[in-house]
């Protein structure tokens, strides 16, 4: 008996167990990380970060009410339409990181690390976008208007990050009207940085094509059918060797190519790959559901 073997049929128990864990976790980092942009760097210069902590903070800074509690409320019909749309296991993410976020809004104090409001709009942005980020990584959300940016790239593949700016710029238009266009351009600025280091994070919406040369195609399909996209199968000879190969292609998010990645190098080490960037995409793409 090879004892060797062993520790492979136990690796992906292990990794699946912790799984959920490793979810819990950035997402509870990432509500952290929301909370502080928030509290630190743009609730103290009046800005606002768009989306439902935005339309949270407009209520709050014209009644006095508390500001973390606005933000669960408002979240709420968000979340039931989130849970019949996308699916369950990302609005459990996304209501953990809800209420995570809201508890971090409530003990962070609103403290001003930065006089100016310039520097407060780009790191406001910045820390906001990264916890947005991670959160989008792991398969949930930060709640609000990224429950509506989810559920529209899940049926149209558009980018979250260009999504996100377009709703959060309504809302600051709002701002704009009611207290100050100096706070709602400084706040634009702000969205705008938060668009494109989210976009940078979340990658689930960028496709890419897959080439895999192998001599192993029957193994190898049985390992990409698990992603459950397409796959063609052609056959080919190579160049100089003039051997029999197989060339497998498929069109993933490029999220899903370390998996793919992993996939090939394990079931052939021999295989030839190449990835390229897919500028456009007609026909039927499934895309798994969270």
């Amino acid at each position: 008996m090879n004892l060797g073997k062993y520790p492979t049929f136990i690796e992906k128990p292990i990794k699946d167990s912790l799984k959920p864990i490793h979810e819990v976790l950035i997402t509870l980092v990432s509500a952290f990380l929301v909370a502080v942009g928030t509290n630190l760097f743009l609730v103290p210069h009046h800005l606002l970060s768009g989306g439902i902590t935005g339309v949270a903070s407009i209520i709050g800074y014209m009644t006095g009410w508390n500001i973390s509690l606005l933000y669960f409320v408002l979240n709420l019909p968000l979340i039931v339409w989130g849970w019949r749309a996308v699916g369950r296991r990302y609005i459990l993410l996304s209501c953990l990181s809800v209420v995570s976020t809201t508890w971090f809004m409530a003990i962070i104090p609103q403290y001003q690390v930065t006089k100016d409001p310039i520097l407060g709009a780009i790191f406001g942005g910045i820390v906001s976008a990264i916890g947005i980020g991670l959160s989008l990584r792991v398969g949930g959300s930060t709640g609000g208007f990224d429950i509506v940016g989810s559920i529209v790239t899940y049926k149209h593949d558009l980018a979250m990050g260009n999504i996100l700016l377009v709703l959060n710029g309504i809302v600051i238009l709002v701002l704009g009207f009611y207290k100050s266009w100096d706070l709602a351009l400084y706040s634009m600025l702000s969205t705008y940085i938060k668009g494109k280091v989210v976009d940078m994070i979340h990658v689930d919406h960028v496709k890419v094509t897959c080439f895999i040369v192998t001599k192993k195609k029957d193994e190898m399909l049985s390992h990409l059918r698990k992603l459950h996209h397409g796959i063609t199968c052609l056959h080919s000879e190579g160049g100089y060797s003039e051997e029999d190969n197989y060339m497998l292609m498929t069109v993933t998010t490029r999220y899903e190519v370390p998996s793919v990645r992993k996939t090939v190098m394990t079931t052939d080490p021999k295989a030839f790959m190449n990835v390229v960037q897919s500028t456009e995409i007609l026909g039927r793409f499934k895309r798994p559901r969270r």
